[in-house]
């Protein structure tokens, strides 16, 4: 029997499989390296460097998110050099773009000036949309950086908001990569990819057209993963913030995958779709339908009661009424027609419980077998 391999994480031992990473082994013993480039489930990259950790006897510090565990290998997290590392790669990227966080001090000038700047580029007078939910964000205030000490490189690229759904903002993209690797890893729909090279690089769709004219199908994956504020919700940018929302989590009901996911509601009302990470069976990816067709929950046009039809005219009712009235309708047609006279459609977006009760009510009540469904719309 093959000895156990060991590797050595700040001073612990800890078992390993042929394969695994030092990442997927400290963080499956609760051990916290931080990353901004790094997607499970994903080829890891090792381009942010904010995941480097010191192996003994290695020339340079390696980015723990591409580097196989080793048996024996001694391994710090938060050594001296490496933490200095780290805040060299948070202040480079700070000074990649437009990120006017808490984080970011004002560069010598006056705040208020600074700010007014910022509103011109953003067109919005409030901090980044993603303000307290951005990973870059955290990071900065975790290793206490401002980002002061390289200046700002203005991007070359404007607000794509042409997009029915998604909003890309290039002055906050820090080139991570996961956008890229959520769409043609996870999703595989291949729709965007890294554009340019050096300093005009960019994340571009097919001919570095808009997303609305490419071959993106607005699933939102790309938005889950993006760690800044580079892939907002066009309908909740700058209009909710994650600390003003509960999230609720349920079942998807567009179709009969069982998506799980987690509804922000706000003031009782769903402003935002995410997928629950983690968690089968789509363990945090949704589709378009999922991830941002629930306005109608809320619609002001949506039936809060039945109709019927008097004199001509759809004309609001109560619930006994409208039943009294579809019950007395279905018996007439019955006994003038016969059962099979009536069908039944039911929806695949209403519960298995539901469709269940239809299917009895149509067999056993009406004694028809004339039932359908809509799961293949």
């Amino acid at each position: 029997m093959d000895k156990q391999q060991l590797v050595v994480i700040n001073g612990n031992e800890y078992p390993f499989s042929p394969g695994e990473t030092i990442l997927e082994v400290a963080r499956r013993n609760s051990i916290e390296i931080p990353t901004l480039c790094h997607l499970k489930g994903t080829t890891p990259t090792g381009a942010c460097r904010v995941c480097v950790v010191e192996v003994e006897g290695a020339r340079t510090l390696l980015a723990s998110c591409a580097t196989p565990a080793a048996n024996n290998m001694i391994v710090k997290t938060e050594s001296p050099r490496v933490v200095t590392s780290r805040k060299l790669a948070i202040e480079l990227l700070l000074s990649s773009g437009n990120h006017n966080c808490a984080a970011r001090a004002s560069e010598g000038k006056d705040w208020t000036e600074f700010q007014l700047n910022v509103g011109k580029d953003d067109d919005s007078e409030e901090l980044c949309p993603v303000w307290g939910n951005c990973e870059l964000q955290n990071l900065a205030y975790k290793y206490q950086v401002k980002g002061e000490k390289f200046p700002i490189t203005e991007t070359k690229y404007p607000m794509e908001t042409v997009n029915p759904f998604i909003v890309r903002d290039f002055s906050r993209c820090i080139l991570c990569g996961r956008c890229v690797q959520a769409c043609n890893e996870v999703q595989v729909n291949n729709a965007i990819s890294f554009g340019n090279r050096g300093a005009a690089t960019k994340i571009v769709a097919s001919g570095d057209r808009p997303l609305k004219d490419s071959d993106c199908v607005f699933c939102g994956e790309c938005v889950q993963a993006c760690p800044v504020g580079a892939l907002v919700e066009k309908d909740t940018r700058y209009r909710v913030r994650h600390w003003e929302t509960e999230k609720v989590r349920t079942t998807c009901s567009y179709c009969g995958v069982g998506c799980q996911l987690e509804l922000h509601v706000q003031d009782d009302k769903i402003v935002k779709v995410t997928g629950v990470e983690d968690a089968k069976p789509n363990y945090g990816s949704l589709c378009v339908k999922g991830r941002f067709g629930f306005n109608f929950v809320s619609s002001p046009e949506r039936l809060t009661k039945p109709l019927i039809r008097k004199n001509g005219e759809l004309q609001e009712s109560e619930w006994e009424e409208a039943l009294d009235l579809v019950a007395k309708n279905l018996k007439d047609i019955k006994m003038e027609h016969g059962a099979d006279s009536i069908g039944v459609l039911t929806s695949a977006r209403i519960t298995n419980e539901e469709n269940y009760i239809a299917n009895k009510f149509a067999r056993a009540v009406i004694k028809t077998n004339n039932i359908d469904h809509c799961a293949r719309l």
